[in-house]
């Protein structure tokens, strides 16, 4: 394998693992839609 096609695969590698890394990051802190409280009651809190 040529050092150009290593090295590709190399930033695809680390790339995939950084969209992988924000993607739990944001499905950690949204919550489903169904699973809110009413509007009034998160206004109260």
């Amino acid at each position: 394998m040529k050092r150009s096609k290593k090295v590709f695969f190399i930033v695809a590698l680390i790339f995939l693992m950084i969209m992988m890394a924000i993607g739990y990051d944001m499905s950690r802190r949204t919550t489903w839609p169904g699973a809110k409280k009413s509007l009034p009651e998160r206004i109260a809190e």
